[in-house]
Protein backbone atom coordinates (compact mmCIF):
# COMPACT_ATOMS: atom_id res chain seq x y z
CA UNK A 1 0.00 0.00 0.00
CA UNK A 2 0.94 3.72 -0.42
CA UNK A 3 2.15 5.31 2.25
CA UNK A 4 -0.05 8.35 0.74
CA UNK A 5 -3.24 6.33 1.50
CA UNK A 6 -1.67 5.52 4.84
CA UNK A 7 -0.90 9.16 5.82
CA UNK A 8 -4.57 10.40 4.54
CA UNK A 9 -6.28 7.42 6.46
CA UNK A 10 -4.73 8.81 9.82
CA UNK A 11 -4.92 11.91 9.04
CA UNK A 12 -8.78 11.39 8.79
CA UNK A 13 -9.32 9.43 11.67
CA UNK A 14 -7.83 12.59 13.27
CA UNK A 15 -9.78 15.16 11.66
CA UNK A 16 -12.45 13.49 13.56
CA UNK A 17 -11.03 13.99 17.01
CA UNK A 18 -12.00 17.76 18.46
CA UNK A 19 -9.13 19.65 19.43
CA UNK A 20 -9.08 19.99 22.87
CA UNK A 21 -9.73 23.52 24.68
CA UNK A 22 -6.84 24.84 26.30
CA UNK A 23 -6.98 25.30 29.66
CA UNK A 24 -6.03 28.93 30.77
CA UNK A 25 -2.32 29.48 32.85
CA UNK A 26 -3.91 32.40 35.00
CA UNK A 27 -5.57 31.16 38.03
CA UNK A 28 -9.50 30.52 37.73
CA UNK A 29 -10.59 33.32 39.84
CA UNK A 30 -14.73 33.50 39.34
CA UNK A 31 -17.69 35.44 40.67
CA UNK A 32 -20.29 33.59 42.68
CA UNK A 33 -22.64 33.81 39.08
CA UNK A 34 -19.90 32.24 37.22
CA UNK A 35 -19.76 29.65 39.50
CA UNK A 36 -23.48 28.92 39.02
CA UNK A 37 -22.98 29.41 34.94
CA UNK A 38 -19.82 27.06 34.88
CA UNK A 39 -21.64 23.93 36.71
CA UNK A 40 -25.37 24.81 35.02
CA UNK A 41 -23.06 24.21 31.75
CA UNK A 42 -21.64 20.61 33.26
CA UNK A 43 -25.45 19.63 33.64
CA UNK A 44 -26.20 20.72 30.16
CA UNK A 45 -23.13 18.78 28.58
CA UNK A 46 -23.77 15.72 31.25
CA UNK A 47 -27.60 15.74 29.67
CA UNK A 48 -26.48 16.09 25.98
CA UNK A 49 -23.98 13.23 26.63
CA UNK A 50 -27.02 10.66 28.03
CA UNK A 51 -29.08 11.51 24.88
CA UNK A 52 -26.32 11.44 22.75
CA UNK A 53 -25.43 7.94 24.66
CA UNK A 54 -28.56 6.36 24.71
CA UNK A 55 -29.03 5.98 20.61
CA UNK A 56 -26.21 3.69 21.19
CA UNK A 57 -25.08 3.00 17.55
CA UNK A 58 -27.38 5.92 16.16
CA UNK A 59 -25.61 8.33 17.93
CA UNK A 60 -23.40 11.05 16.25
CA UNK A 61 -19.90 9.91 17.06
CA UNK A 62 -18.81 13.55 16.70
CA UNK A 63 -21.35 15.49 18.16
CA UNK A 64 -20.30 13.21 21.00
CA UNK A 65 -16.38 13.65 20.93
CA UNK A 66 -17.50 17.56 20.78
CA UNK A 67 -19.32 16.88 23.90
CA UNK A 68 -16.59 14.93 25.72
CA UNK A 69 -14.14 17.29 25.34
CA UNK A 70 -16.21 20.02 26.14
CA UNK A 71 -17.29 18.45 29.67
CA UNK A 72 -13.36 17.68 30.57
CA UNK A 73 -12.89 21.43 29.97
CA UNK A 74 -15.39 22.53 32.16
CA UNK A 75 -15.19 20.08 34.60
CA UNK A 76 -11.73 21.12 35.12
CA UNK A 77 -13.02 24.67 35.38
CA UNK A 78 -15.39 23.97 37.94
CA UNK A 79 -12.90 22.04 39.99
CA UNK A 80 -10.18 24.63 39.50
CA UNK A 81 -12.08 27.77 40.62
CA UNK A 82 -11.93 30.43 43.17
CA UNK A 83 -14.91 32.12 44.15
CA UNK A 84 -14.16 35.66 44.62
CA UNK A 85 -17.06 37.03 47.41
CA UNK A 86 -18.35 39.58 46.62
CA UNK A 87 -16.73 42.40 47.95
CA UNK A 88 -18.60 45.00 49.79
CA UNK A 89 -15.84 47.25 50.21
CA UNK A 90 -15.61 49.32 46.96
CA UNK A 91 -12.34 51.45 47.71
CA UNK A 92 -10.54 49.96 45.46
CA UNK A 93 -11.87 48.11 42.21
CA UNK A 94 -11.78 43.81 42.58
CA UNK A 95 -12.52 41.11 40.45
CA UNK A 96 -17.59 41.04 40.62
CA UNK A 97 -17.13 44.85 40.74
CA UNK A 98 -18.64 47.02 38.43
CA UNK A 99 -16.88 50.07 36.92
CA UNK A 100 -17.42 53.15 35.30
CA UNK A 101 -14.28 55.36 33.55
CA UNK A 102 -14.24 57.52 31.15
CA UNK A 103 -11.79 57.98 28.15
CA UNK A 104 -9.80 60.63 26.71
CA UNK A 105 -12.52 61.68 24.64
CA UNK A 106 -14.43 61.72 27.88
CA UNK A 107 -17.05 58.89 26.61
CA UNK A 108 -17.79 56.71 29.63
CA UNK A 109 -18.10 53.35 29.81
CA UNK A 110 -19.50 51.15 32.83
CA UNK A 111 -17.76 46.95 33.16
CA UNK A 112 -17.88 44.67 35.15
CA UNK A 113 -14.89 42.39 36.11
CA UNK A 114 -15.28 38.31 35.58
CA UNK A 115 -13.52 35.26 35.75
CA UNK A 116 -12.30 34.10 32.06
CA UNK A 117 -15.37 31.87 31.45
CA UNK A 118 -17.98 34.52 32.01
CA UNK A 119 -16.52 37.08 30.32
CA UNK A 120 -18.54 38.44 27.56
CA UNK A 121 -18.26 42.35 25.94
CA UNK A 122 -21.63 42.56 24.36
CA UNK A 123 -22.53 42.65 28.14
CA UNK A 124 -19.72 44.48 29.48
CA UNK A 125 -18.36 41.61 31.30
CA UNK A 126 -14.69 41.90 31.14
CA UNK A 127 -12.15 38.97 32.07
CA UNK A 128 -10.06 40.50 34.74
CA UNK A 129 -6.26 39.24 33.06
CA UNK A 130 -7.54 41.28 29.77
CA UNK A 131 -5.74 44.17 29.44
CA UNK A 132 -9.10 46.31 30.83
CA UNK A 133 -9.18 44.30 33.46
CA UNK A 134 -5.89 44.37 34.42
CA UNK A 135 -5.66 48.21 34.02
CA UNK A 136 -8.68 48.47 36.09
CA UNK A 137 -7.87 46.01 38.93
CA UNK A 138 -6.78 47.71 41.87
CA UNK A 139 -7.50 51.28 41.12
CA UNK A 140 -9.10 53.74 42.96
CA UNK A 141 -12.49 56.08 42.34
CA UNK A 142 -10.43 59.17 40.27
CA UNK A 143 -7.76 57.27 39.40
CA UNK A 144 -6.13 57.81 35.87
CA UNK A 145 -4.77 54.35 34.78
CA UNK A 146 -3.37 53.29 31.11
CA UNK A 147 -5.24 50.64 29.00
CA UNK A 148 -2.62 48.65 26.95
CA UNK A 149 -4.37 47.99 23.56
CA UNK A 150 -3.15 46.66 20.56
CA UNK A 151 -4.85 50.27 18.86
CA UNK A 152 -2.71 52.01 20.96
CA UNK A 153 -2.45 52.77 24.50
CA UNK A 154 -5.47 55.18 26.35
CA UNK A 155 -5.52 56.61 29.62
CA UNK A 156 -8.75 56.44 31.02
CA UNK A 157 -10.56 57.76 34.74
CA UNK A 158 -12.15 55.68 37.25
CA UNK A 159 -15.30 57.09 37.99
CA UNK A 160 -17.24 55.00 40.10
CA UNK A 161 -16.69 51.68 41.36
CA UNK A 162 -19.94 49.18 42.50
CA UNK A 163 -20.25 46.16 44.38
CA UNK A 164 -22.34 43.28 42.17
CA UNK A 165 -25.41 42.66 43.69
CA UNK A 166 -26.14 39.09 43.55
CA UNK A 167 -29.71 38.43 42.95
Amino acid sequence: MSRAFVNEDHAAAQASQPVERQISTTPNYVTARGLVQLQAQVAALQAQHSEQSSLGDRADKQRLADIERDLRYFNQRVQSAQVVTGAMSTEKVQIGHWVTFVDEDDRQQRVQLVGEDQADATNQLINWASPLGKALLGAQEGDEVTWRRPAGDQVIEVVRIEADVVE
